[in-house]
C-alpha cells in the first residue's frame, strides 16, 4: 500500500504555558504554546489535540514525525495539503483566533504565512 503525501510543519513547542496559543512563524519554525507540562508525554498529545482544532482535522490525522522529546518537533498532516495548512493558519491569524494576544508577541514573530 502507497502512504498518501502529508504536509509538514516545524513546530517549536513551549509547554507549561498558561493557555494553548499560537504565537506565529520565526525561521519557518510555527512558534506553539500548550498548557500541558512535558511529562509522559502529556504536552505532545494535548499539541496534537490543539493542532488538529486549529486545522479542523482529525486527532488521527496528525503524527509527530521527528521529535518526541524535543520542544521542535516535525508534524505530518494527512488530509490537507501543504498550501491549505499555511492557508489555514493565515486565516487564524487574520481572525485572532487560538492565537495569543498580538501585543504579546516577541519581536522577530511574523505573521503567520
Amino acid at each position: 500500500m502507497v502512504e498518501k503525501e502529508q504536509a509538514r510543519i516545524v513546530v517549536r513547542v513551549q509547554p507549561n504555558a498558561s493557555q494553548n496559543g499560537l504565537l506565529g512563524f520565526k525561521d519557518g519554525v510555527l512558534h506553539v504554546r500548550i498548557a500541558a507540562p512535558p511529562i509522559k508525554g502529556k504536552a505532545n498529545q494535548e499539541l496534537i489535540k490543539f493542532l488538529s482544532d486549529v486545522l479542523g482535522v482529525g486527532k488521527s490525522n496528525l503524527t509527530i514525525k521527528k521529535g518526541m522529546t524535543d520542544k521542535r518537533k516535525v508534524i505530518g498532516i494527512s488530509g490537507l495539503t501543504q498550501d491549505q495548512v499555511l492557508r489555514q493558519l493565515k486565516r487564524l491569524d487574520m481572525q485572532n483566533e487560538f492565537l495569543s494576544d498580538k501585543h504579546s508577541r516577541s519581536p522577530g514573530y511574523d505573521t503567520i504565512c
